[in-house]
């Protein structure tokens, strides 16, 4: 794998794709997130100096289709349309740049599919045998009984139909050992780790043959198999196909350009599919594997996956409308740690505008861009000569580069913003300790200097956030003078200090105005009474804010100069450096392999000049300090609640 990371960063090329959206229901903030995530992976990929291709699109067959039309009487025809158009008009609203859009609909698809059906039946790995099985209607796939919780589907909770029917199988368990060897191969073919252990955990199993086919006298909405008529291809087996078909295999100039590089990017709830299903396929297709199966987990509302039953459905642009598009971004990649679930609350995106983008962000913009109107008439500052305070500012500015690219390679984006949030956070102390207020008064030349390494971090803190949010980093930009904007503006070019040059600068508007929460009436008066009641405590919003989560200790280590505190390596879903006031309750040994409890959302902290990632949660009695624990054998990420 290493090899095979060693030939992407040479020949610089990569290939995206997003699920292809079932158009059983309209967009929500589940397909908003997965599409946002790889629209920043590629914007992050062209200001690398990438060539790239980004494919998404919508899945259009199969019995729900056919159900969901009849509900609204409807053809499939009319209704696939209707709803695949939304899909396609959300995305430009939602600044996501994709190449290309692909309807399983489109005759190009329909007849890769079908080249490939027929190239793996000649192969003789589908064949034709009588099936009785447990369907799905909701998933339309069979399941074994082991897969069940209480002899319900885990995902719709309702029991399945017992169907006996004759239909085509590809011979999945053919491949079964060459899968698990080549997972085990490549470590990172699935990712995060959990995933990957999910998979092989699964792959323990005997693996059945996969029914693909659905006889027509149940459905006729589908793919005709190409070597009988009678039948059409299982919406699994046609939908997986639109990675090849959708960059024109088997001849098609971009398949040979782009399939060694693929990324898909996925919700963990159909991974079973794209982590078994379409690697055996493109074994028995001779197709080599995708590079990367990215996979995230699930944006929770009230503590509860969307669903239109629930009727907790989150519409992208309804929160578009209301915070701002770059600020609605910004909190989707911010919020959550890809892999884990995440909480959507509006609260919660007041709380990071407010914070993050108002407070942090838009505050040291304006100020700064203030100064250098007034002291400087918005010409670009000029360096004289520099103390230790303005080479720790390049020296912290510069690493973080350095972060931010590992980080955003691995699918890391909330560890990537926190990076780029600590120099936001220098930067701000920085001016308050240099006052250049006092400066303009008695030291032009020191404050010239000052006011050089505010505007040059701004530079690269704007080029580092543009694939998060590329309209308000084109403003800041825009403001900064610089003469190269977006996508036109290399990370290469900002690793070398000074390089992006300025014409004017111009404070503009505010970036980010800062949202006062709106509190009804009646919740006032609820919080009011609650409070005389009750004194000083906290609701159950107030502590939902707190991240809690399980992690297992991998490392310990006393800190030179302290009798108190460990430096810990925590996996916490991922891994984390946290500093902890524990050295004289426990040893380093007997902490290693420990569960404990993390406090996940915390600013990071410098102590003893090591930087805190989180904070773990103990007791203290006359006998000293205990690590709460959890009672058994808990994943490490999940979440307490």
């Amino acid at each position: 794998m290493k090899e095979m990371k060693e030939k992407e960063d040479s020949q610089k090329i990569i290939y995206i794709t997003t699920p292809i959206y079932y158009v059983n229901a309209e967009p929500h903030l589940g397909h908003a997130y997965s599409t946002i995530v790889a629209d920043v992976f590629k914007r992050f990929h062209v200001i690398s100096g990438y060539k790239t291709f980004f494919l998404t699109g919508t899945d259009e067959h199969g019995e729900k289709i056919v159900k969901a039309a009849q509900q609204v009487g409807k053809s499939p025809k009319e209704y696939v349309d209707r709803i695949s158009s939304l899909f396609r008009e959300l995305w430009p609203k939602l600044n996501i740049s994709y190449d290309h859009f692909i309807r399983t609909t489109d005759p190009e698809h329909i007849k890769t599919v079908q080249f490939i059906l027929n190239k793996i039946y000649e192969k003789g790995d589908i064949y034709f045998g009588q099936y009785e099985g447990l369907y799905c209607v909701g998933c339309e796939r069979f399941y074994t009984k082991r897969e069940l919780v209480d002899g319900k589907c885990p995902d719709h909770k309702t029991e399945p139909e017992v169907i006996k029917e004759e239909n085509y199988f590809f011979r999945m368990s053919k491949y079964q050992d060459w899968l698990v060897e080549y997972i085990e191969k490549h470590p990172d073919f699935i990712r995060p780790e959990r995933y990957r252990n999910e998979v092989l955990s699964f792959l323990k199993e005997p693996l059945e043959d996969l029914c693909i086919s659905r006889p027509k006298k149940r459905l006729t909405w589908g793919i005709p198999l190409p070597f009988d008529e009678n039948f059409v291809t299982y919406v699994w087996f046609d939908a997986l196909i639109n990675y090849l078909s959708g960059l024109g295999y088997p001849e098609g100039e971009r398949f040979k350009i782009f399939w060694p590089y693929a990324h898909h990017i996925i919700a963990k709830d159909i991974l079973k599919p794209h982590a078994i299903y379409w690697p055996c396929m493109l074994k028995a297709a001779e197709i080599e594997p995708y590079r990367h199966l990215n996979v995230h987990g699930y944006w929770n509302v009230e503590e509860a996956k969307m669903s239109k039953s629930l009727g907790n459905i989150v519409r992208p642009l309804d929160i578009v409308e209301k915070y701002g598009l770059d600020a609605f971004r910004y909190f989707l990649m911010r919020e959550m740690v890809f892999g884990l679930d995440s909480t959507f609350s509006e609260d919660a995106i007041v709380n990071r505008i407010n914070a993050d983008l108002a407070n942090d962000l838009g505050n040291l913009f304006r100020r700064s861009l203030t100064m250098a109107e007034k002291y400087l008439s918005g010409e670009p500052p000029v360096c004289h000569e520099i103390t230790e305070d303005e080479r720790d500012i390049r020296e912290k500015t510069l690493a973080c580069i350095e972060e931010y690219e590992g980080f955003m390679k691995n699918f890391m984006f909330h560890r990537a913003l926190i990076s780029i949030w600590e120099v936001i956070s220098l930067l701000n102390k920085y001016i308050d300790r240099m006052a250049p207020w006092e400066l303009v008064k008695k030291d032009k030349k020191r404050l010239s200097t000052v006011m050089y390494h505010i505007i040059e971090p701004l530079k690269i803190i704007s080029v580092l956030l543009w694939p998060f949010m590329p309209s308000s980093t084109e403003k800041m930009q825009e403001m900064l003078g610089l003469k190269k904007k977006g996508a036109d503006i290399r990370i290469e070019e900002i690793k070398e200090w000074g390089r992006l040059s300025s014409v004017h600068l111009s404070r503009g508007e505010a970036l980010f105005p800062r949202i006062e929460a709106k509190t009804s009436k009646k919740e006032e008066k609820k919080k009011d009474k609650k409070g005389k009641e009750k004194g000083n405590l906290i609701s159950i919003d107030d502590f939902s804010k707190i991240d809690l989560r399980v992690g297992k200790i991998l490392a310990a280590e006393k800190i030179p100069g302290s009798k108190k505190l460990l430096k810990l390596k925590v996996n916490t879903g991922e891994e984390r450096t946290i500093v902890a006031g524990i050295a004289e309750s426990y040893k380093e040994e007997d902490l290693v392999g420990r569960l404990v409890i993390v406090v996940c959302n915390l600013k990071p902290a410098k102590i003893f000049g090591i930087e805190s990632q989180g904070m773990l949660l103990a007791a203290s009695d006359d006998s000293g300090i205990h690590i709460i624990t959890p009672d058994g054998d808990v994943t490490p990420g999940a979440k307490v609640k």
